[in-house]
């Protein structure tokens, strides 16, 4: 099994192998054209993201700057709009719905390391890495500064306020917020 496979599959793999490193760098190459020019049309921000992401479907607006990992795992629903300053972190998949918006300074991470230091670190100084999906159904509004955390998923038709910390699946048509996050009430 590869590292890329061992990545997508939840297992324990090692984050500097040349493949995934490769990638990596690609994604560097597409954001460093997407994120220095706000003078792009909209269609050649288009092109870029249809070759950086995974999935993009109609009327998806992603503000600049916007920093991933690899681009590759992530896949968006029509009519999402994502604001500035996000980052993806997407060493798994992250799955974004339709209808779905995303406000300033929300960080994604799919990614994950032992607490414990001698289990997280191999006697040749490599690191250990997991990971494990995330998804948005489709209607959900994610306030600005809010994390989620790997293997998150939020329900379709939820709200989560501002500044939260997701850690747990939220279930579909609710308000949640807060550090950690939790269900306040149903909408």
């Amino acid at each position: 099994m590869t590292e890329k496979e061992k990545m997508l599959s939840g297992e324990n793999y090692f984050a500097r192998d040349p493949e995934l490193l490769e990638i990596h760098k690609r994604c560097r190459q597409l954001l460093s054209k997407l994120n220095s020019s706000q003078l792009l049309s909209q269609e050649e921000r288009k092109i870029i993201l249809d070759d950086l992401l995974n999935n993009l479907d109609e009327n998806v607006w992603i503000e600049s700057p916007f920093f991933c990992d690899y681009g590759i795992n992530i896949s968006i629903g029509e009519n999402t709009f994502i604001n500035f300053n996000c980052v993806f972190i997407d060493n798994n998949l992250i799955n974004i719905g339709s209808n779905v918006l995303i406000g300033p300074g929300v960080h994604l991470y799919a990614v994950s390391h032992p607490i414990e230091y001698n289990k997280r670190i191999k006697d040749n100084g490599d690191y250990i890495t997991s990971s494990k999906p995330i998804t948005i159904g489709d209607n959900v509004w994610i306030g600005g500064n809010t994390t989620i955390c790997q293997g998150v998923k939020i329900g379709k038709n939820s709200t989560i306020g501002a500044g939260s910390l997701v850690l747990k699946d939220i279930p579909e048509g609710v308000l949640a917020f807060g550090n950690p996050c939790k269900v306040i009430k149903k909408l």
